[in-house]
């Protein structure tokens, strides 16, 4: 049987790999701002201070750490998205919100959006077997998932209302992410005009839109 004395030595130890890990998670989001898509283990082991091998046995490989960045920051995104969906405010305004908040993360840290998502991006290697679609894909699906939950909470959708939540929720995640790659990547309008238009999509524009006189419709 464990004595106390063992068990709080656990505890210490177990806070203590707690503490450097979040460290050399806060090392690595230091390179990947640096590096972007080129953040390499090498880089990340020696701004952290220690040596490859110490990196690896605490996340394995580069899809470890990269599993672990992404947590980390699909977290942080997920609270700034249900407090934008949580807010006193008129539904319109709360969508608006909503998809302004994600542009808003992804543009102010395109380094890291670009690790995560398009780490082979502009010629970058990519260290032997790591697969970034094996990786980002969960991501995304977290993110849908997590939208489907406070859509079901927020909305009456009826008796259908779970599977249709997570279709919203799904869909909304995949237009705000390919929205917002184009965006990032080209810059076509401010981001205020694309919250817009995609707030006007969502609303139903799209629907009571009449098609083109000069196009073949839609």
């Amino acid at each position: 049987m464990e004595t106390s004395q063992q068990t709080t030595q656990r505890e210490e130890q177990q806070r203590a790999a707690e503490q450097r890990r979040k460290e050399l998670l806060e090392a690595a989001d230091r390179v990947v701002l640096r590096d972007g898509p080129g953040a390499s283990m090498n880089a990340i082991a020696a701004e952290a201070g220690i040596t490859k091998p110490i990196l690896y046995r605490h996340f394995g490989d580069k899809g470890g750490l990269y599993r672990a960045l992404a947590v980390r920051h699909t977290d942080a995104l997920l609270s700034g998205l249900r407090a934008a969906l949580d807010a006193p405010a008129e539904r319109r305004e709360r969508v608006e919100a909503t998809l302004d908040t994600y542009l808003a993360a992804i543009e102010a840290r395109p380094q890291v959006y670009r690790f995560l998502m398009h780490p082979a991006d502009e010629g970058q290697p990519t260290e032997q077997g790591f697969d970034v679609g094996r990786h980002s894909a969960p991501l995304l699906r977290r993110l849908g998932e997590e939208l489907a939950e406070v859509i079901a909470e927020r909305v009456d959708l009826g008796p259908d209302g779970e599977g249709l939540a997570r279709s919203w929720g799904h869909g909304i995640v995949g237009m705000m992410h390919a929205a917002g790659d184009w965006w990032l990547r080209e810059r076509p309008c401010p981001r205020a005009d694309l919250v817009r238009h995609l707030a006007d999509l969502l609303w139903g524009r799209l629907a009571v839109s009449g098609d083109r006189a000069d196009g073949p419709g839609f």
